[in-house]
């Protein structure tokens, strides 16, 4: 059995370590508030107002309104005009430009005429998600442009217009505005988790190693289920304060929803706090060193959940071999029960298995905690 009384005891002296590294405790309150501003605003993967270059060498009113297409919509801002290829390429080169679009002379003839009108849309290459977007609206922009030209030529001949065979009216459910924000800040919650883990618990034990106070700790009535769950103690506190963080901050700032259950997220995240923290603390008690345990913690869990946990990158976009490691990272099945009660309402009736899932783990390093410190103090 336990004593609460040694734990508390084990806390209270962790609690002091904290204290008296005050800057590592404000760094761990300042971490959600510095993640959240950083990825809410410089990882935005929506396409606004593009830095666009025109060449207009029709100079008719058919060109201008094509124009004026692409400058009236939210994706392309158009911030100069220019009469030759070679200034396009020198925009696009330098980066002061990241779509070219070049009107031929021919464009209203053909028009008239009824014939096919072409137009070329440059973008920058090395931008490739930008790139890709751009021409991806740039087609949707010619798309709706070439429809309504083709019921101005069927009224001018006399004709009823063709009727579309297919109304396409796509519409985005949970995230209607598309916003990346939405996406990304629920995440950052997951990220937060395990830079405690690896910046926190991942030197506690380390640390009495290195100062010599192992021993006497040791020497103690104090068991091994009161040493591991005293010093983590303190740590979830921080990590579910941190979890408060986010939730407040990101709806204060982005105003990212939250549809589902408050206690659910914080039920969850306790799950996956108590994973990330026992995690730590293992490689705590097995590297000894203070340096080397919170590198190896870096290595083996805040790069996995920045890369393969779906987080920035959609995990279906990745070769089959690296979506199968997915599966051994904790965070994508935390990422996902995230952004399942924020944005989409759910709750356990969906989201089951991966909170199994989650708990899983959280009692497997519990475990592996409690034999490896063992193995230690025998």
């Amino acid at each position: 059995m336990i004593n609460l009384k040694r734990t508390c005891a084990i806390a209270h002296k962790e609690s002091i370590h904290i204290l008296r590294d005050w800057r590592s405790l404000a760094l761990a309150i300042a971490i959600p508030i510095i993640l959240i501003l950083l990825f809410g605003y410089a990882l935005d993967m929506d396409l606004d107002d593009v830095p666009t270059v025109i060449l207009d060498k029709s100079r008719t009113p058919s060109s201008r309104e094509l124009v004026s297409r692409f400058d009236g919509s939210p994706y392309f801002s158009v911030n100069e005009y220019c009469d030759n290829y070679a200034i396009i390429d020198e925009r696009l080169l330098t980066g002061k430009a990241l779509v070219g679009i070049v009107i031929p002379y021919d464009f209203a003839d053909d028009i008239q005429a009824g014939r096919k009108a072409e137009i070329q849309v440059f973008t920058d290459g090395s931008e490739a998600n930008t790139a890709r977007l751009a021409s991806g609206y740039a087609k949707a922009i010619g798309m709706v442009y070439n429809s309504q030209l083709a019921m101005r030529y069927a009224e001018l001949q006399g004709i009823a217009p063709d009727a579309p065979s297919v109304d396409l009216r796509p519409r985005a459910w949970y995230n209607p505005d598309m916003r990346s924000q939405n996406t990304i800040v629920p995440g950052i919650i997951a990220v937060v988790m395990v830079i405690i883990a690896a910046m926190l618990t991942s030197v506690t034990v380390a640390r009495e190693w290195e100062l010599g106070t192992m021993e006497q700790l040791i020497s103690t009535p104090v068991r091994i289920p009161e040493i591991i769950f005293g010093k983590v103690a303190p740590y979830f506190v921080i990590g579910v304060c941190d979890v408060a963080i986010a939730i407040v901050f990101g709806q204060a700032v982005f105003g990212i929803p939250l549809r589902g259950s408050t206690v659910l997220v914080f039920l969850t995240s306790s799950v996956f706090l108590c994973g990330a923290l026992f995690f730590g603390l293992t490689l705590s008690i097995v590297l000894k060193k203070q340096v080397l345990a919170n590198q190896i913690a870096i290595l083996s869990s805040y790069l996995p959940t920045m890369l393969l946990s779906g987080f920035a990158f959609p995990i279906e976009n990745m070769p089959f071999a690296i979506q199968c490691l997915t599966y051994f990272v904790p965070a994508r099945y935390f990422i996902e029960i995230l952004r399942g009660i924020f944005l989409k309402g759910i709750g356990l009736e969906i989201l089951w298995l991966n909170t199994i899932i989650l708990t899983v783990y959280a009692i497997f390093m519990v475990i592996l905690a409690h034999k490896k410190l063992n193995l230690r103090i025998e």
